[in-house]
C-alpha cells in the first residue's frame, strides 16, 4: 500500500507562489490587500487567508489602487493592492501614478500570463513593467517561483528609498500557481531586510539653519506633507513654539498645528512669503502649488528640507538645502538654537501681530460668503460648516476640484494626520477609497469626506463596498452639477456662450443612491438645515451621503485666479 503520511510530509515542505508573496506582506507588516478578483491573481488570496491578511474585494482596480495609497498614507506601513493582468493592471494605473506624485509607499501587484505562453497572446497579456517603471520607484517581473518573497521585499525596500513611493511587481500565474521546495525560498525576515532610511542632515548644515533661525526678524516656516510621513510633528511643534516662528502647512501636514494655537497661520501665506526675510520650506516641491518657487520673496534667504535630493532647488535657487528625514532634522535644529537669547524668539512678537492682523483681515472679507444664507447655498457657507461640525477626533478627506479649493482656504484638522486630498498630481475619484482605507486603517476615527459631484461620480459605485463591509462615514457632495474649475477657465477664455461644453453633469440626487445601496442619504437646499443634517448623518451609523445644492456661479478665488496653470 502506498506511504500516505510520506506523501502528505512531502507536500508540506512544498509552497506556492502566491503563498510565498502572502508570506513576504505579512513579513512586512501588511494586514490588508485591496483587489478586483482575477484568474491570474487567485493563488495569492489563497496565501493571504493562511496568513490572516484581509482580502477586501473593491469594484474597480482605481479604487483598489488609491485604498493602498491612502493606508499607506494613514498607517505608515506600505499598502498593497493586487490587481489582474491586462485591463486589471491598467486600470490601477492613475492610483500608482496618484501615489508617485504624492510619495506614498504602497506595491501595486499585477497578475500576467504563464511564462510557457509568453509573447503568444495570452489572455490580458499587456508589457505592464514597461507602463508602470515610469510612475514607479521600482517595476520588475517575478521571474521564478522561488524568487516570489524575495522580489516583494525588494519592491517595499525601494518604496523607501529617498522619498516613499510605489512599485510594481509583474508575478506570471505559472509562477504563482508552481509550488517549489520551501528551503528553496528565501522569506526574508521582518526588520531583516533593509535598513533605516532616517537621515539627519549635515551637521554643518544643521548649525548653519540654526543661526539663520536665530538671526531673522520675520521668518516663516512652511510645513508640507513630509512632516506627517516623517511623523515630524512633535518636531515640528517644538521648533516653532521654541523659537517663535509663524508656521503655515498644506497637504498631510494640515493639523500639525491646532487651531487657535499661536503659531497657527493659514489666510496670510501669500502676505508672510512676500514680505519674510528666511522661509523655511520643509518636505514641500516647487511645484505648481508653490508658483514654481515664484511666489517666495526674491529677497528672502530661502531654506528648504526634503527628504529627496533632486528635488531641493529643484525650479527655484536656494540658500541652504538639507537632505533628511523631517523629524531629526527639526529636533537637531530646535537643539542647535536654543538657548541663545530665547532662540531669537522675542524680537519676532510684532512680526507674528503683524501676520495676525493680515489674518484677521482675510476673515473679514470672506465672513459674509462664510455666513451667508442665499440659496442655492454658497461653497464657503458649506465648507463653513463643515468646518465647525469637525471633532478633535475627525479625518477629513477632500476629493473634488473647485469645492475642495474651497474647502483648503477654511477646514482646519484639529490634530495631526487629519486630513487627506490626492496631493499633487491633482486626481478627482480619492475619496471614496480613501474612506474605505480610512475606516480600514483606523476604525476609530470619524470619517468626513466632502467630494465634488463631478469627483464622486468617477468612483462612488464602491460606496457599496463601504456598506457591504459596514463602514460608516459622513460624506457630503457639494453638487453644482458641474465640473465647476474647468467650466470657469472656459467661460474666462471663450466667453458665456461656450462655457458649458464638455463640463456640465445631470442633476442628480446622490442621497437617493447612498439609500439605494444601502446607506443613509439625504437632500439640502438651505443653509439651516446643513448641521442638522450632517448630525443625523453622524447618528445614523452608516455610510452616508449628504446631498448640497450648491451654487453654480459660485467659484473659489484659486479657480478664479487659475492658479494651478500658472
Amino acid at each position: 500500500m502506498p506511504d500516505d503520511s510520506q506523501d502528505s510530509r512531502e507536500s508540506q515542505d512544498l509552497i506556492s507562489g502566491g503563498h510565498l508573496v502572502a508570506k513576504a506582506l505579512k513579513a512586512e507588516g501588511v494586514e490588508v490587500i485591496y483587489t478586483l478578483c482575477g484568474g491570474h491573481i487567485i493563488d495569492i488570496y489563497d496565501g493571504c487567508v493562511d496568513e490572516g491578511i484581509d482580502v477586501v474585494d473593491v469594484r474597480h482596480e482605481q479604487v483598489a489602487a488609491h485604498a493602498a495609497d491612502g493606508y499607506a498614507r494613514l498607517t505608515g506601513k506600505p499598502g498593497c493592492a493586487v490587481v489582474t493582468a491586462g485591463p486589471g493592471t491598467t486600470d490601477a494605473v492613475t492610483g500608482v501614478a496618484n501615489a508617485f506624485r504624492a510619495e506614498s509607499p504602497m506595491l501595486l501587484i499585477g497578475g500576467q500570463g504563464a511564462h510557457t505562453q509568453h509573447k503568444m497572446g495570452s489572455l490580458q497579456d499587456l508589457p505592464h513593467v514597461d507602463m508602470m517603471t515610469p510612475i514607479t520607484k521600482f517595476a520588475s517581473t517575478v521571474p521564478d517561483t522561488a524568487r516570489a518573497a524575495d522580489m516583494v521585499s525588494m519592491a517595499f525596500r525601494e518604496c523607501y528609498h529617498g522619498a516613499p513611493g510605489p512599485s510594481f511587481l509583474e508575478i506570471p500565474r505559472d509562477v504563482l500557481d508552481a509550488k517549489v521546495p520551501a528551503e528553496k525560498a528565501r522569506v526574508p525576515k521582518a526588520g531583516n531586510y533593509r535598513a533605516s532610511t532616517r537621515q539627519a542632515g549635515d551637521p554643518d548644515d544643521i548649525q548653519k539653519l540654526a543661526d539663520l533661525l536665530v538671526q531673522a526678524e520675520r521668518p516663516a516656516i512652511l510645513l508640507g506633507s513630509q512632516t506627517w510621513t516623517c511623523r515630524a510633528t512633535d518636531a515640528a511643534t517644538e521648533l516653532v513654539r521654541t523659537l517663535n516662528v509663524p508656521a503655515y502647512m498644506n497637504g498631510a501636514g494640515r493639523g500639525t498645528l491646532p487651531p487657535g494655537d499661536p503659531h497657527h497661520f493659514q489666510l496670510s501665506r501669500r502676505y508672510a512669503f512676500s514680505n519674510a526675510d528666511l522661509i523655511v520650506i520643509v518636505g514641500t516641491p516647487f511645484d505648481f502649488r508653490m508658483g514654481y518657487g515664484k511666489r517666495l520673496s526674491p529677497d528672502a534667504t530661502v531654506v528648504q528640507i526634503d527628504l529627496d535630493y533632486r528635488t531641493v532647488g529643484k525650479n527655484r535657487d536656494i540658500d541652504l538645502g538639507i537632505v533628511g528625514s523631517a523629524d531629526l532634522v527639526l529636533s537637531a535644529v530646535t537643539q542647535a538654537a536654543s538657548g541663545r537669547i530665547n532662540g531669537g524668539g522675542d524680537k519676532r512678537t510684532a512680526w507674528l501681530e503683524e501676520l495676525r492682523t493680515a489674518e484677521q483681515t482675510a476673515l473679514e472679507k470672506r465672513l459674509p460668503q462664510l455666513r451667508s444664507d442665499a440659496s442655492p447655498i454658497h461653497p464657503y457657507r458649506l465648507v463653513s460648516e463643515i468646518n465647525d461640525f469637525l471633532t478633535e477626533d475627525s479625518l477629513y478627506i477632500g476629493d473634488g476640484g473647485d469645492i475642495v479649493t474651497f474647502s483648503g482656504q477654511v477646514v482646519q484638522p484639529k490634530a495631526p494626520g487629519n486630513w487627506m486630498d490626492p496631493g499633487p498630481l491633482g486626481t478627482l475619484g480619492v475619496g471614496v477609497p480613501f474612506v474605505l482605507a480610512a475606516k480600514q486603517a483606523r476604525p476609530d476615527k470619524e470619517v468626513v469626506a466632502l467630494f465634488g459631484d463631478g469627483a464622486f461620480s468617477l468612483t462612488g459605485w464602491d460606496f457599496e463596498t463601504l456598506v457591504r463591509y459596514d463602514l460608516p462615514f459622513v460624506g457630503i457632495v457639494g453638487n453644482n452639477s458641474s465640473m465647476n474649475q474647468i467650466r470657469y477657465g472656459q467661460k474666462a477664455k471663450y466667453g458665456e456662450e461656450r462655457e458649458r461644453v464638455g463640463n456640465t453633469l445631470g442633476d442628480v440626487p446622490y442621497d437617493e443612491f447612498a439609500r439605494m445601496l444601502g446607506g443613509h442619504g439625504e437632500s439640502v437646499r438651505e443653509p439651516s438645515e446643513i448641521r442638522p443634517a450632517l448630525e443625523r448623518a453622524r447618528a445614523s451609523g452608516k455610510p452616508s451621503l449628504v446631498n448640497v445644492w450648491i451654487d453654480p456661479d459660485a467659484y473659489a478665488p484659486g479657480t478664479m485666479n487659475q492658479t494651478m496653470y500658472k
